[in-house]
């Protein structure tokens, strides 16, 4: 077998047809490569229990444990039957349950005394952790009884036990018994690594490591491997995106200078604040850019609130004044319609330009929608082919065929990562050369994922807010524990609308049928489904407003605004709440990004644990954009000791959306942050963590600029060209191609 197929093969050639199913629909394992890449997620020592104190809740878990005890109960009149078993670790106990004809094999394995691997989903019933319906192996090896059980306590006998990422339908013996038939394959991995390179760090053969990962004999095998395979992995990344960046270098790109007393002196001069020194810095290297002959690909992140609008703004008409269009790309309506209403009320008659009353050196800015009118949209078009619009803010009705520019000469993409790649290219397309284009963000990210997901962009940051912000006091409220907080929180709301201010009122949900699975008809739920039952469903936009209105905000003006409205409804409702004639705005996250009423003070956001750290933080931005101090209050029935409420803790206790961004890392997997900023692609990282790893990134980084420089198309590293194919799969590549 050649080096390169033993890896490709697929694994039901040897698992058989029914475990290989399993392992494509439930873990994304097609062959015997992505097997040998699914490595342990920890190890377990033979003789060692596992702590039972802090297992996640919702997460499918192995343990080893011992059994303390087992009684079978009954129900229903003894018609059902229950098997509950107590595991201990020594310090903390977990509940088993298994029900009905479940009961009887475990009844008789799992005796007191007895230590076995347990595998199953942790939830809560009667306020104890439990696995119900757990699978097991005993690792007794006397108490055995079938053959395959025995051979695999034989096989770790004194050794690591690994404990592999499992599903429901295959748990981790099973995987690992399934890694044992491809393990022989290891010695055909292809290594991508330069020999000079590996040999220069010290590094372990590519095979070695991959048999040190999954059959180790001491920890020091496991750090050796994970060493090398982590340095896989940021390297190869770190290639593709040098690649990326060094093929950006060879794209021609029309200069665009600014012309001196031109459009941008003009709209200078008119401002009635002064720009923050964080905004002059980045507005420096963004103009730099844009100075040069090949396209600028830049990221500028910044907290909200902290003015890159402003920043993006003034790139934009130094692109007009240098005779070029500028095209802003919102992700949706309501964040166009804001973008175009604040540029233009910005502008003044900078913003005019050709019209009535306009500067002679202002510029027309057009809105483009999917909603637009057919003459409004006639019109628009017709301003940006011949010219007349230097600037455009749209959605992705900017992208469509129809659409076509005079000389587009920069593209602003407003919140990144929710674009398509395919969308961002589209837009870029359209320049007579490719267009120098920045990417906005207002999730701030750690400096590790911005060179991890954005290697191939550079980095401006605005981490200075500018003054005159208020400071937004954000407290968690626990309407479960003590429901007079919620009753005290309505006050609140009440109080600032008393003192002429506004608020929102965020929910998670629309609430009509279409989205309710409450109203979903379904089966009868069976005994086990009852005892893990998933909480209710999240409270809703309709629902809440509607209680607010006749409840403890009777009397205020209380209307709703959510993604399922008419584009004309929507408009209509921020336009009134934005003038303050609406008291409380009761929305789902369509208010997240861009909106901005100074006037609104106050947030209540229910079921906040629903919601992400960096969303929270998001939403939070809304109030405290005026004079007047924020209020957030974040509204959880979560239980007090549970990761949901540490998460809510950590979003009140600071205001840095820095610090929070590493705290959300922390507390997801990078699979989750890489998979969306990569525009849903999976997430290739198995050891490499990009909240740990900063030193091995940015040393792979270098090493990447090094290799790539000296050899582009990787000619003289055809390993290396191999594992950058496959990681580059097909979907991947696009997206590195499209930047």
């Amino acid at each position: 077998m050649d080096r390169v197929s033993a890896f490709d093969e697929p694994l039901k050639k040897l698992l058989g047809g029914a475990t290989a199913k399993v392992m494509a629909d439930h873990l994304d394992l097609h062959t015997v490569g992505d097997l040998l890449h699914h490595y342990p997620r920890r190890y377990e020592e033979r003789g060692r229990l596992t702590a039972l104190t802090d297992l996640p809740l919702d997460e499918h878990v192995t343990v080893v444990a011992q059994v303390a005890d087992a009684r079978v109960l009954t129900f229903n009149g003894g018609r059902g039957k229950r098997l509950e078993v107590t595991l201990t670790d020594g310090h903390g106990r977990l509940q088993l349950v298994f029900f009905g004809h479940g009961v009887h094999k475990p009844h008789k394995d799992l005796l007191p005394g007895r230590r076995a691997m347990f595998a199953g989903k942790v939830s809560v019933f009667n306020r104890k952790m439990q696995l119900a319906h757990p699978t097991y192996q005993l690792l007794d090896a006397a108490f055995a009884d079938d053959a395959g059980a025995t051979e695999a306590v034989d096989a770790f006998a004194g050794k690591l036990l690994p404990i592999y990422p499992a599903c429901k339908q295959l748990d981790s013996w099973r995987i690992a018994k399934a890694v044992d038939a491809v393990l022989p394959s290891a010695q055909d991995a292809v290594d991508p690594l330069p020999d000079a390179l590996r040999e220069g760090r010290g590094f372990t053969s590519l095979p070695e490591a991959l048999l040190k990962i999954h059959r180790p004999q001491t920890k020091a095998d496991v750090a050796a491997a994970r060493d090398r395979l982590k340095w896989d992995e940021a390297f190869v990344l770190q290639v593709a995106l040098a690649r990326r960046r060094f093929a950006d270098t060879q794209l021609p790109a029309v200069a665009r200078r600014p012309a001196p007393d031109g459009l941008l002196d003009a709209f200078d001069a008119k401002l009635p604040f002064t720009l923050t020194d964080g905004q002059l810095k980045v507005t420096k290297e963004i103009f730099d850019d844009l100075a040069t002959e090949h396209p600028m690909h830049r990221l500028l992140q910044g907290e909200v609130g902290s003015g890159k609008t402003m920043v993006a703004l003034r790139a934009m008409l130094a692109v007009v004044d240098a005779g070029g269009q500028a095209a802003m790309l919102a992700p949706t309506e309501v964040l166009a319609q804001q973008h175009h209403r604040s540029i233009t009320e910005m502008m003044g008659e900078l913003a005019e330009g050709g019209m009535l009353g306009g500067s002679d050196q202002g510029t027309k800015v057009v809105l483009l929608t999917g909603s637009m009118g057919t003459a409004a949209r006639r019109q628009a078009l017709l301003d940006l082919v011949t010219g007349e619009a230097g600037i455009v803010i749209g959605t992705h009705a900017l992208i469509e065929d129809k659409v076509k520019f005079h000389d587009l000469g920069l593209v602003v993409v407003d919140e990144q990562h929710r674009f398509g790649v395919e969308q961002r290219d589209a837009l870029r397309s359209k320049g007579k050369q490719p267009p120098h284009l920045l990417v906005m963000t207002a999730t701030p990210i750690p400096r590790t994922v911005a060179m991890t997901v954005f290697g191939d962009l550079e980095t401006s940051v605005l981490d200075q807010l500018p003054a005159g912000r208020s400071p937004i006091a954000s407290h968690v409220v626990p309407a479960k524990d003590k429901p007079h907080f919620l009753t005290r929180a309505w006050e609140r709301v009440r109080e600032e609308v008393e003192n002429g201010h506004q608020g929102y009122v965020v929910c998670p949900r629309i609430g009509d049928d279409e989205d309710d699975p409450a109203k979903k008809k379904g089966k009868k739920k069976t005994a086990e489904e009852e005892a893990t039952a998933d909480k209710r469903p999240p409270l809703a936009v309709l629902e809440i407003a509607e209680q607010l209105a006749k409840g403890p905000l009777s009397g205020l003006r209380v209307e709703v605004l959510h993604g399922r409205m008419q584009p004309d409804d929507k408009d209509d409702v921020m336009r009134r709440f934005a003038a303050g004639e609406v008291d409380v705005l009761v929305a789902t996250t369509v208010i997240e990004v861009g909106v901005n009423v100074p006037n609104a003070t106050a947030m209540v956001i229910m079921d906040a644990d629903r919601f992400g750290v960096s969303q929270l933080h998001q939403l939070r931005g809304r109030v405290g954009r005026g004079s007047a101090p924020g209020l957030c209050l974040l509204v959880t029935e979560a239980h007090e000791a549970s990761p949901a409420r540490a998460r809510l803790s950590a979003v009140a206790a600071t205001l840095d959306g820095f610090e929070l961004s590493r705290i959300d890392l922390e507390q997801r997997r990078e699979g989750d942050v890489l998979g969306q900023a990569q525009s849903g692609v999976r997430s290739s990282l198995r050891v490499l963590s990009v909240i740990d790893d900063e030193e091995v990134i940015a040393a792979a980084r270098q090493e990447a600029v090094t290799v790539v420089a000296a050899d582009p198309e990787l000619e003289h590293l055809p390993e290396l060209r191999t594992a950058l194919d496959a990681l580059l799969d097909k979907d991947r590549e696009e997206y590195l191609e499209k930047g």
